[in-house]
């Protein structure tokens, strides 16, 4: 169960590497579509990386309430250090900033008479930036967690 983790990350790291190589260039020809593509790829990429990682670490973190013996209301005060730091609150904090960016370049984009391509450009980058703030929360909850089971 722990080895998927890394295993996880690296692929979702990989993947945003090369949506990253295949967006160094802007493409000649744009649509409206393309831009609502990137967000919708967005969207999924995080729905993604969710489905796959909140319940390994939520396995954990009852691994650890059972470990320790905690009951039910002392978990929920002993946990919460698990998913709310100043850490995870700046890496939610770029999170949100980069999808109000991602809403705001795909809706210019969409809507715009003529769609400029390298705006398509700068919202892939966006998008590939997000899962990799992402991912590094995860990679931060997950060390944190697995550092206290090892204890």
């Amino acid at each position: 169960m722990f080895g998927a983790v890394p295993a996880i990350i690296c692929l979702l790291v990989l993947t945003a590497s090369a949506v990253a190589d295949d967006a160094t260039q802007p493409p000649a020809n744009c649509a409206k579509a393309d831009f609502e593509a990137v967000v919708e790829q967005a969207a999924g990429s995080l729905r993604d990386l969710n489905a796959k990682n909140k319940p390994a670490f939520q396995e954990k973190l009852r691994t650890l309430k059972d470990k320790r013996g905690w009951p039910h209301d002392v978990f929920l005060k002993e946990a919460a250090p698990f998913v709310r730091d100043e850490k995870i609150a700046e890496l939610d904090q770029s999170t949100d900033e980069l999808l109000t960016a991602i809403s705001k370049l795909g809706d210019e984009g969409a809507t715009a008479a003529s769609p400029d391509c390298a705006l398509l450009l700068e919202l892939r980058a966006r998008m590939t930036l997000l899962v990799e703030t992402q991912t590094a929360k995860w990679t931060y909850m997950f060390g944190k967690i697995d550092t206290e089971l090892w204890k």
